[in-house]
Formats: C-alpha cells, structure tokens, sequence
C-alpha cells in the first residue's frame, strides 16, 4: 500500500512557548498520569472525541454584565485584587447581586453554533455554572439562576437548554462545564464564617450533615442536566481543588483551614448515575487522577512533549475566559500555529470564547475565527481524525497521520511576518522513492527532492513571496 505524506505551510505566527504562563486561579497542575477507561462505550466515545480536534469553551454568567473577572473577585485570596473602597461582604452582595440586571436580550444560540461550525470547531463545552454558583440552567435546586433573572421570560431563558439545542442541530459533542465548588451555596460558604478563600469554610469533619447537603446539592443538579438537556456526551468539571483528600500526600496551596476534611463530592456516585443517563459519557473531573479524568486539560499550555493518552489544551481566543471590553484577541495565525502543534503531540485545542452581558460573541472575535475556519475547510484532513506519529516535529514543521495510518502530513509553519518561501525544507519523515506530493489546498502536485537527510519541496510559484494571514498550503503524495 502507498503512503502519502502531506506537507501544510502556514502563514502564521511563532509558535506559543511551550509553556504558557499558569493562571493565577490554579492550585493544582494537570495530571501527569492517565487512566484508560473500561467502559466500552466510554472508550468508543473518547476515540470519536479524539477525531474532532477543535472545540469552544463558552464562559457566560454574572461575570459578564460588568465585563469583570469570572468568579475570582469573590475569592478573598490575596491574589485577587478587588477595588479596595469596597468591603468584601458588600463586593459579594454587589457581585451576585447583578443577578438581577442580567438580561442578555441579544442572546442568539443559534448564532454562536454557526460561528462556531464556520471557524471549524466539532464541540462544544458551555459553563452550565461557574464557581460563583448562578446556574445557566432552570435548575430546581436553588433560586440562584438564569431563568429567575428579568430574562426569566425570554422564552430561551433557559440558556443552557438553547445552546445545546442550537450546537446540537450542527452535529457538534456537546459538553457541559459545571464547577464543584458553588461560592453562593450556604451548604459551601457556610453565612456564618467568613470565606478567607476558594475552599469550604467550615470543617467537614465536625458539620458532616452540613456537607452531606452540599454532596446531594451537586449531585442533584448534575443530574438535572444529564436528564433533562438531551444528549451530552462531556461532563467536564472545574475546581480541582474540590477533591478527595489523598493518602500521604500534602494539599496544594490555598487549603489553609481545614485541611484534614476531604472535599470529597462522590465521583463513583455522579458518574455512574451520569452514565445510566447518559451511556458512554465522558467524564472529566480536571486535574484529578483517576478514573473520572478520562482526558486530560493542561490550561493556557501546551505540554512539552508528545502525549499518548488523551488530553486538551483548553486556552482563551482573548486574554480572558469571560467577555471584558476591548480585550485584545489572539491572531488567527497564532491560533492555527497552535492547532497544528497540539495536534501534533496528540491533543485537541478547546478555544475559550466570552459573550457579552447582551449575549452576542465579541466583535473582535469574529475575524480571526473566520479565518480560522476558512484554513480549516481547505486543510482540515491534516488536523482532524489524525493520530500522532513517532516523529512528530522538526523546527516549525509538525507532523501527524490519518487514523488508518496509510497517510502523513506535515505542516510548516511561516512566522507572520515573513513571506511564503521558494523551497520548504524539513527532517524526518522523508517519503519512499517514487512518491508524489502534492498541494493539499489545491490538489496540484508539487516538486521534492532529498538533500542529505532532508526534503526539499519546491513552493509553486504564484504563491511565493505571499503573504496572507491564515493561508495554509498543503502537500501530499500518492
């Protein structure tokens, strides 16, 4: 049988840094450790996750009226810097107080499914409820939510429901975020003490009725969305630090009261009635190893290395995860350059997008997701359902195959501010005598030659010394 190997030429920015600054809200790092899931239908559905590539992660709450920081202000950690003329009980009742200002008239679902379709995204992760606790959902287990706003009356005030509805229709995964910690629950944030940080402000140990209330409170309202919101194939849970208390092991920084009370929510018990609702569901408890941490999600980072087992890079278009006015975006170039190196090392790259508190996708968002999407529909066979090769990079070149294995491709990567070359050269992976390669964008085949241990493809004319933002050329051979 023949392989092919495909070469794609990017026009795009440096590579990101490996290791993209760590977000100031993280106590815990990713897992470096991986579990394979049992459950056959499990394992069918990551391998199906694992061909998409490219998803978003929408964050929309409370945070964006104002266009301030998701959640984290009411976090009385040092870190979070609030303003300082206002004490921080009544920064908390001003906080979920915007509750009742919240009426994001312009909300479409519909909308941000076709953005999302048009930049080549294949699913979707949407914040059903931030730490700040204000559900996205009619939820019937607190008063504290979307549908008891003055958008109550909208008949798409269950905005939950609407965008899963609408990204469905497009035949995206559908993903639910829901954050263990709830900063608004009393059976969380006990109103009798005060809340130095992120984690429960009473000790478990002696108020286990207490906690017991905040396990069936989580429970329920996962289960709420796992019955009734149609098809979710992602449960993907936030606040690592909302774990188990793990032998012999000493908490991560920010445990500083409690910290022999294990925050421990009953995983086995949420997944499994997750599962009877919800067969082959994903479950991905973030940075807590084990078997409920079926992909991992390093933030904000791309890993060094090559990884085998599953994960995703989950990173913001802008700087932040939730809208903030006039937050600058991310090139196109850069997104895609990032694309093609995490799927390089075996990862999918989760896309964070922040609609304003009138419910429409950032303006500036939109052009470089255009882009994207238009690299994508020519090149897209090198990005999705691919699988990693031994070697996988060489310089700006990054190198994936086809799932059956029978075909490779490479993709160069041109800094953003320089032009398409007159030659691509890359090491490794140099194709078999007799093989032809040819342009993925356009079909055409193109000129190789070997030079010593390298490959040299010959760059058509009419594309050299071009300069276009997302432009991808592609080379393959039969």
């Amino acid at each position: 049988m023949v392989k092919k190997i495909i070469l794609l030429v990017l026009l795009a920015a440096p590579l990101f840094g490996n290791a993209q600054e760590k977000r100031a809200a993280d106590i815990y790092d990713a897992s470096t450790s991986y579990e394979y899931p049992t459950d056959p239908l499990v394992r069918k559905k990551l391998d199906a996750w694992q061909d998409l590539k490219f998803g978003v992660i929408i964050h929309f709450g409370l945070y964006s009226v104002g266009g301030i920081r998701e959640s984290w202000l009411l976090c009385n950690e040092p870190r979070f810097v609030r303003d300082s003329t206002i004490a921080y009980d009544d920064y908390k009742k001003w906080y979920w107080g915007q509750s009742q200002k919240f009426n994001p008239v312009k909300f479409d679902p519909d909308k941000w499914a076709e953005i999302s379709q048009k930049a080549g995204m294949k699913y979707v992760i949407f914040t059903t409820k931030h730490h700040e606790g204000f559900s996205m959902f009619d939820t019937k287990q607190s008063d504290f939510k979307i549908t008891n706003t003055p958008f109550g009356k909208n008949p798409k005030s269950d905005i939950t429901k609407a965008v899963f509805d609408a990204y469905r229709k497009k035949g995206m995964m559908i993903g639910a975020y829901f954050s263990k910690p709830d900063w608004h629950s009393e059976y969380f944030w006990w109103p009798r003490y005060a809340t130095p940080d992120r984690n429960v402000n009473y000790d478990g140990i002696k108020n286990p009725w207490r906690w017991q209330k905040f396990k069936d409170f989580t429970y329920n309202q996962i289960g709420e969305l796992m019955h009734n919101y149609g098809k979710i194939d992602i449960l993907w849970l936030d606040g690592g630090w909302v774990r188990p208390l793990e032998p012999n092991k000493k908490r991560a920084e920010g445990f500083t009261l409690y910290p022999d009370f294990s925050q421990d929510v009953n995983m086995p018990k949420i997944a499994a009635m997750s599962r009877i609702a919800q067969p082959g569901i994903l479950v991905v408890d973030r940075t807590v190893h084990g078997p409920y941490e079926n992909y991992r999600t390093p933030e904000q980072a791309v890993p060094k290395e090559q990884i085998k087992e599953p994960w995703e890079t989950c990173m913001t278009l802008g700087k932040a995860w939730g809208y903030r006015e006039g937050d600058k975006m991310k090139s196109a170039e850069k997104i895609i350059h990032t694309l093609a190196e995490v799927v390089a090392k075996g990862g999918s790259l989760l896309l964070g997008i922040g609609p304003d508190g009138m419910g429409e996708f950032p303006v500036a968002s939109i052009n470089p997701l255009t882009s994207i999407g238009a690299w994508l529909k020519v090149n897209g066979e090198a990005i999705y359902g691919t699988r990693i090769t031994e070697n996988y990079n060489d310089g700006l070149t990054w190198f994936t195959q086809a799932k059956d294995g029978k075909t490779k491709y490479a993709i160069a990567c041109i800094k953003e501010d320089s032009t398409v070359p007159t030659t691509i050269q890359w090491k490794g992976n140099i194709p078999g005598k007799g093989t032809k390669i040819k342009l993925l964008a356009t079909g055409k085949n193109v000129n190789w030659k070997q030079a010593g241990d390298e490959v040299v493809v010959t760059v058509p004319a009419e594309l050299i010394g071009k300069k276009t933002a997302a432009l991808a050329f592609a080379f393959y051979a039969k």
